[in-house]
């Protein structure tokens, strides 16, 4: 019954009216922001909350097998609190896949990188802790068999291997031709010691290799305690590789902000010309403006009176354009890092805020300056032209 809301609603859906051309031209570009905001923060949150809670303090690389004993006593002696995890590893190259050579296998693209130049592997007597077996069985302790290997489930589907499969690979100068004898979940995301293929310790009896090594301080450890390990095993230890994972983690980060800096400049662009094409479409619909508060005033409307309705009306159209904004880029966000980075989504409410108040300041500010002028005008003049 309220005058001013009847004619806000009237406007919206009246012929040749602006929500169509405000609500897709400005939601896709508020859409493509909401989009790459989502990303951005969730990606961040991972790599800057998630990852550094689960992850290990260090990794050490190229542990020989002689001074693997050594090593982890002067582990014990400079961090004796700490948790440290050691797992063998050797490299080696898949040449044939079911019997057909690497180069010749139809791997799917985002299988592909599995099958080029050698991969870190491993051979171990119990399932790792951070895994599940979930198809087929895993080994028996002291099996002396046939080589199997247990291969990441993810990559195995993507490569068509089922249990049974062989699996050619070359460690060593030497192939060895083993069956896959289970598919097992890998948690990546916790940055512990992960392998794609793990054999059975008959495979690899007698082979030389080297070992990989964590270590988590139960409380996250502080960086005096960091510094003063890498320094007594800089001088014991001086042929063992030594990585921080925070320093790791920092780096990826800064990475991620400097190409998210990139992309939001670009769809920036994308922002501002959908403003120009809002701002283009209320000039065109001016003069229709004009001809409706004339009519308006001369049948006794106040000018405080239609400032509110023009502004109800831009307020309308600018939280559909919101809501639009919002669910379009929240689907895609959702989509790309589950589907495709295969990180977990967490929706973000500052996101959405963010996007409701562009939205809501660009269609009522550009809206009510176009709406202003036509307000001013007097109407005998504009009645006597029609």
């Amino acid at each position: 019954r309220a005058t001013g809301a009847r004619l806000a609603l009237g406007n919206i859906h009246r012929r040749g009216a602006l929500t169509p051309t405000v609500v897709l031209s400005l939601g896709l570009g508020l859409a493509l922001l909401v989009t790459l905001a989502l990303i951005d923060g969730n990606l961040r949150n991972t790599l800057t909350s998630r990852l550094p809670e689960e992850a290990p303090s260090f990794f050490f690389v190229d542990i020989q097998d002689a001074e693997k004993a050594d090593f982890l006593k002067t582990l014990a002696a400079e961090a004796p609190d700490a948790i440290v995890e050691t797992q063998p590893m050797l490299r080696g190259r898949i040449v044939a896949l079911k019997g057909i050579p690497a180069a010749d296998y139809p791997a799917p693209p985002e299988a592909q990188w599995v099958l080029r130049g050698d991969r870190g592997i491993t051979y171990s007597a119990t399932l790792p802790e951070n895994s599940k077996v979930v198809d087929g069985e895993w080994w028996p302790d002291g099996y002396q068999g046939t080589p199997l290997v247990s291969f990441a489930e993810e990559l195995g589907r993507e490569l068509g291997l089922k249990v049974g499969d062989s699996v050619t690979v070359n460690v060593l100068g030497r192939e060895i031709e083993t069956k896959v004898a289970n598919l097992r979940t890998v948690a990546w995301e916790s940055l512990s010691i992960n392998f794609v293929m793990i054999f059975s310790p008959n495979t690899f009896a007698g082979a030389p290799h080297a070992h990989l090594a964590t270590l988590t301080y139960p409380d996250g450890g502080t960086t005096e305690e960091e510094v003063g390990l890498l320094r007594a095993l800089a001088e014991t230890h001086p042929t063992v590789t030594a990585v921080r994972v925070k320093d790791a983690l920092d780096a990826v980060n800064d990475v991620v902000a400097d190409i998210a800096l990139a992309i939001r400049a670009a769809a920036s662009v994308t922002l501002v010309a959908s403003i120009l094409v809002l701002a283009g479409a209320l000039a065109a619909s001016h003069r229709t403006r004009i001809y409706d508060a004339v009519v308006l005033k001369t049948l006794g409307a106040t000018r405080g009176r239609l400032v509110g309705a023009y502004a109800l009306e831009y307020a309308i159209i600018g939280a559909a354009t919101a809501v639009f904004a919002i669910l379009t880029g929240t689907l895609a966000a959702w989509y790309v890092l589950t589907d495709i980075m295969d990180v977990e989504f967490e929706m973000m409410p500052l996101t959405a805020a963010g996007a409701v108040v562009v939205a809501l300041a660009v269609t009522v500010g550009l809206g009510l300056v176009g709406t202003w002028r036509a307000l001013g005008e007097k109407p005998a003049a504009i009645l006597r032209n029609q």
